[in-house]
């Protein structure tokens, strides 16, 4: 109560500190209990498969159709195997109305016994053993059905195909890999039950029996796969694994734990975006460095404020205070006031959850998990950092001599302080390291947003699932292409921003299958407007024609295939594609264009090769508009699809949107960066504003006599204001090349991007001797202003 403005500071200190840990803390909680509800969990893992043909290297998350049963027929040690075959989402007919639902896929049956997927009716043991046998989440049960006892009802998918609940399960948890609501069984498509070993489009789970070592069982992969592959190998390329491998290519087995899937798998047909354990270091290293400043300015006000209780220390001591009454007194008041701050950042975190969970992107909540380890979490933490915060005046003062400390031979001795002027130079050292972080994520970022891809994103109306409009979907196409404000339109089966366009094939340059200049390349199904309405480059050939009918078998490849191909001129050249998955059959692709390299994937990897194929698919259609009155048009475009398709839904987005959320994961970081580096120079802030506040009221007398001897305003600040301006230079001096050096680290994870600037260190800097001097100069000022008499009258 005696000094209610450092307490005030020390409390608001801790509590931001605190606080801003706490939610860092539930972030990165929630991103470690990612697939941790399954209860064989630790036993589970993913099979996946690594190409290197061509001079292209693509891993994928999924498998051969056949290698689940061989692997667990070939090792005693795998228990139970499961598949999953993406296919993308059905419409589903509720009442007259179709309905896309995007979360769907075919399943094993043996699901039930490699996940905990919670029955809720039904009995999951054969649930999907059946063909045309469906299992439902509880919110699609009720979605479509009232209640969740709809085993026995039947769903019918795209008006032809219909599926029999067997079984309805609880929802799958948000901290899941994948978050399917539709379940049909694995026997209902012929491709289950195909032996192609060079092929992969099933993703494969492995349960593996107790106590069993994984990475033996990987180690076995190599020899596993040459056992089943090398026949189909040997018939395509007409070569053994061993002659494959030694030409540079290489097929491979690989297991990543269940667990890990989440924040360290990136591969290609991942079922959803997965999140990245360099955020999870990155913002973990960030709560420990907050709470380290704030943990700092309560040492700093803690041992700035001894002088003050020097001669409390002499009179108790003379009346007859032991030494450990002192250090108890002491460690008692700083973890009561680290307490206090502990109590006041709970509240604080639990009331700005809901502004966290927005920056993230997350879903996080309270929950009795969370409170079981919370509250002794803060237990600990009240207790060390009360006792670290309290541990050098407890120690300290309660060693000094009376007769010292009474006849103030100490006190002089509080006016310096090298431990402080080390911890004000850690402090600001982080607070420049966020700053400098921030900004160069905040320039890669804008640069992402500004640089040329290679296509126009602007303006772009993408009209999706047009496939079920059937053979109306070309005619739906020219009435839209008619429409005011409409510049031109295409069908394709792929966009530049769609995540899903990773169909990737093999090309020769002989009819002969021969692994010598292959190509492994991405290809996409487009008609012939695809290249003008969304202003793809051509820089040699001619665009697609529906006049000529050649063009049925002619490919327009990018900059990048035709590198990979050796071709200095590839217009008029002809490449071959397999015609089946084991590699016995090709057909013959005229090469009519080149097009300019264009970014159809994240701007972290440079341009793969693409081909693309006049072919009649029918996709999604992008528009590409020209209007001020965009309401209208689109108000235009879905009276259109009504008129041909009433009882569809109608889906749309704009390419744009779908390009920035390609980057999501960069903007909420960027977005939580600067929140908490705010934060961080806040805290530091308000210890520094402490500290001068502290160094002025030590210097009354001596500002007071300057002031009498002519000194004037600005001179007083000068003076308080160098020595902290001082350890600020040296944080800068400290901070930079560190921070120099990991944020090029986090830049090389782009192929594309923004080189470090001289001027964000500067700017870094500056702003940081800005904010300490406004910090220091409000006190300064303010002690500069004061009536010298007041402070040397008592002398």
């Amino acid at each position: 109560m005696k000094n209610k403005g450092f307490t005030f500071i020390n409390v608001l200190g801790l509590a931001l500190g605190l606080a801003t840990c706490l939610l860092i803390v539930f972030y990165v909680f929630d991103e470690l209990s990612y697939d941790r509800y399954n209860t064989k969990a630790d036993r589970v893992f993913r099979l996946n498969y690594e190409i290197k043909f061509g001079g292209v290297q693509n891993p994928y998350a999924i498998a051969p159709p056949p290698a689940a049963a061989a692997l667990k027929a070939d090792f005693p040690e795998v228990e139970q195997v499961a598949r999953f075959r993406n296919r993308g989402g059905n419409k589903v007919k509720k009442g007259t109305q179709n309905i896309q639902e995007d979360r769907m896929v075919y399943a094993d049956n043996s699901i039930f016994d490699v996940f905990t997927l919670p029955v809720i009716s039904g009995n999951t043991a054969t649930a999907l053993k059946d063909p045309h046998t469906v299992v439902i989440t509880e919110d699609i049960a009720k979605k479509y059905f009232g209640n969740t006892n709809a085993v026995g009802q039947v769903l019918t998918f795209n008006d032809t195909s219909q599926f029999k609940v067997t079984a309805v399960i609880k929802n799958i948890p948000q901290q899941s890999h994948f978050h399917f609501q539709f379940f049909m069984s694995m026997p209902t498509i012929a491709e289950s039950r195909e032996n192609g070993w060079l092929g992969n489009n099933f993703n494969t789970y492995i349960l593996l029996r107790p106590g069993a070592d994984y990475k033996s069982l990987a180690a076995k992969l190599p020899e596993f796969l040459h056992r089943h592959a090398t026949a189909q190998l040997q018939a395509a390329l007409h070569m053994d694994f061993a002659a494959f491998e030694k030409s540079g290519s290489y097929l491979k087995l690989t297991l990543i734990p269940l667990k890990n899937i989440h924040l360290q798998s990136a591969m290609l047909d991942e079922f959803e975006p997965n999140g990245n354990i360099a955020y999870v270091y990155i913002f973990s290293a960030i709560a420990i460095f907050i709470l380290l400043i704030a943990c700092v300015n309560f040492m700093n006000l803690s041992t700035a404020r001894s002088a003050n209780r020097a001669r409390e220390v002499g009179v108790r001591k003379v009346l007859g205070s032991p030494r450990k009454h002192l250090v108890a007194q002491f460690l008692t008041e700083s973890i009561i006031v680290t307490l206090v701050g502990a109590v006041i950042a709970v509240f604080a975190a639990w009331a700005f959850l809901p502004l966290f969970n927005q920056l993230s992107g997350k879903e996080l909540t309270v929950t009795t998990q969370i409170v079981s380890w919370l509250v002794p979490a803060l237990f600990i933490i009240i207790i060390v950092i009360g006792c670290l915060a309290g541990s050098y005046p407890a120690l300290f003062l309660s060693a000094f001599r009376p007769i010292d400390v009474l006849k103030g031979k100490l006190a002089a001795g509080f006016k310096g302080g090298t431990l402080r002027s080390v911890l004000v130079v850690f402090q600001f050292a982080i607070s420049i390291f966020l700053i400098i972080g921030t900004l160069v994520i905040y320039n890669q970022l804008k640069y992402i947003q500004n640089k040329d891809l290679g296509y126009n994103r602007d303006h772009i109306l993408i009209v999706k699932n047009v496939w079920t409009l059937g053979n109306g979907a070309n005619a739906f196409k020219q009435e839209i292409k008619q429409l005011p404000g409409v510049q031109n339109a295409t069908l394709s089966n792929s966009l530049p921003t769609d995540n899903g366009n990773d169909n990737t094939r093999s090309f020769f340059k002989n009819q002969v299958i021969d692994q010598k200049g292959a190509v492994l390349s991405h290809e996409w199904d487009v008609d012939e407007d695809y290249i003008s309405t969304l202003g793809i480059k051509m820089v040699a050939g001619r665009n697609f024609s529906r006049d000529m009918a050649t063009d049925s078998s002619a490919v327009i490849v990018n900059e990048a295939f035709a590198k990979l191909f050796g071709y200095s001129h590839p217009v008029d050249q002809f490449v071959y594609a397999p015609a089946n998955n084991e590699l016995t059959k090709t057909i013959k692709l005229h090469i009519i264009g080149v097009m300019k390299d264009f970014n159809f994937k994240s701007l972290r990897e440079n341009v793969p090769p693409l081909l693309i194929n006049l072919a009649p698919n029918m996709g999604v259609l992008s528009i590409h508009i020209k209007t001020a009155d965009i309401p209208g048009l689109l108000a235009q475009v879905k009276d259109k699809w009504k008129g041909v398709s009433s009882n569809q839904q109608f889906n749309y987005s704009f390419m744009d949107q779908e390009f920035d959320a390609i980057y999501r994961s960069e903007q909420r970081m960027g977005a939580i960066s600067m929140a908490f580096t705010s934060l961080a120079i806040i805290i530091a802030c308000l210890g520094l504003f402490g500290l001068a506040a502290y160094s002025a009221e030590q210097r009354t007398k001596e500002i007071g006599i300057r002031k009498v001897l002519g000194a004037n305003v600005s001179d007083i600040v000068n003076m308080l204001s160098k020595d902290f301006i001082k350890l600020v230079i040296i944080a800068i001096v400290i901070a930079t090349p560190i921070a120099w050096w990991a944020m090029q680290k986090w830049l090389q994870s782009f192929a594309y991007r923004q080189n470090m600037q001289w001027w964000v260190v500067a700017l870094a800097g500056f702003g940081a001797i800005v904010i300490a001097f406004i910090t220091i100069s409000s006190q300064s000022v303010k002690a500069a202003l004061s009536n010298p008499v007041n402070s040397i009258k008592s002398e």
